[in-house]
């Protein structure tokens, strides 16, 4: 089955429709990202939200808002899956290793979002 016709059976806004079968990295990228952002529950009003892999082994968290000064606030976690572990950097912070609940959290989101992708995107 082409690509064209999988994008024509997900449940994502119209501009991924009706693209040819050569669609870009980025346009699949935003494809995966569009189904990941749905795995934590509803975005609140006013938020944006992403949960996508980037290059091999790495992962993204973003979440941006206004808060109730009127300013955008902003946040991007990069996850890293090493052989020694899984290891998170917030925007302007620095690399640690995450254990306990907050790894079992991780691998269930990842789990979570390469089911999703696989039947909803490349089926």
């Amino acid at each position: 089955m082409s690509i064209k016709k999988l994008l024509k059976k997900l449940p994502l806004e119209n501009k991924y429709r009706g693209y040819s079968n050569k669609i870009s990295l980025d346009e699949l990228m935003n494809a995966e990202s569009e189904l990941g952002r749905t795995l934590f529950g509803p975005i609140p009003e006013g938020h944006q939200r992403e949960f996508f892999a980037g290059k091999r082994n790495v992962w993204f968290w973003y979440e941006s808002w206004t808060d109730a000064a009127g300013a955008l606030q902003e946040m991007t976690v990069r996850y890293e899956v090493r052989p020694t572990g899984v290891y998170k950097r917030p925007t302007g912070g620095s690399y640690r290793k995450i254990e306990g609940d907050e790894l079992k959290n991780f691998c269930k989101a990842v789990r979570g979002y390469l089911d999703l992708v696989k039947t909803k995107l490349y089926c």
